[in-house]
């Protein structure tokens, strides 16, 4: 299968089910197999992943990917040892990173849901002009990309953990601030956008945030 099949998806179902983590193989960058460069897709792929974990609170070197052909089995074998043991060093997905089980399933359950969306800004925002692995690191490391990263998909990442949070039961915004330890304009912020979209209205008579 092409490295660039790997969907995100997979990555954070993978998570989600407890592995502490995931490495990708695949072509080597400018040999692909295929006239689609997949493995170019799965190296932006591994970026905006990276981030996104990172983000949440999870160590980004849980995530790797690394190029060789068909031929390269030592290096396979290389490659996927030192992996495994850098990820025994790490220890257990979420405890290391100081997150109990349901704080672990519960963020990454936020960002699944947001999983078309995110794939959407990659196609539309998030788009590297040149194919080559110089080209990429530059693009995923530069100061514009992280300023679209939060504008585009930080927020929305915010109103997808309030909307999680307020389907379970109605929440003042001090309770949500807490909760996701998100400054209270923030919330403000976050709430006043969501109710202009009609995801949640004020319950005034108790002070609570409903989600609608």
């Amino acid at each position: 299968m092409c490295s660039g099949r790997v969907d995100l998806e997979f990555i954070l179902r993978a998570f989600s089910n407890g592995q502490d983590g995931v490495f990708i193989g695949g072509c080597k960058l400018d040999e692909c197999n295929y006239v689609t460069h997949g493995n170019y897709d799965a190296l932006a792929n591994t970026y905006l992943t990276k981030k996104i974990l990172e983000h949440i609170g999870l160590n980004p070197e849980r995530l790797r990917i690394k190029f060789m052909t068909g031929a390269d089995g030592n290096l396979l074998a290389e490659y996927t040892d030192d992996f495994t043991n850098e990820i025994k060093e790490l220890g257990p997905i979420g405890e290391s990173e100081g997150m109990d089980e349901n704080e672990l399933k519960f963020k990454l359950e936020a960002v699944r849901k947001l999983v078309p969306y995110i794939k959407l800004v990659e196609r539309q925002r998030l788009r590297v002009p040149f194919k080559s692995e110089e080209a990429y690191n530059k693009f995923f490391e530069s100061s514009e990309v992280n300023r679209l990263f939060n504008e585009l998909i930080v927020d929305k990442l915010a109103i997808s953990q309030i909307m999680a949070l307020l389907r379970e039961r109605p929440l003042s915004a001090g309770e949500i601030s807490e909760i996701l330890g998100l400054n209270p304009s923030e919330v403000s912020r976050h709430l006043d956008v969501s109710a202009r979209q009609g995801l949640v209205r004020f319950d005034k008579s108790q002070d609570l945030i409903v989600a609608a």
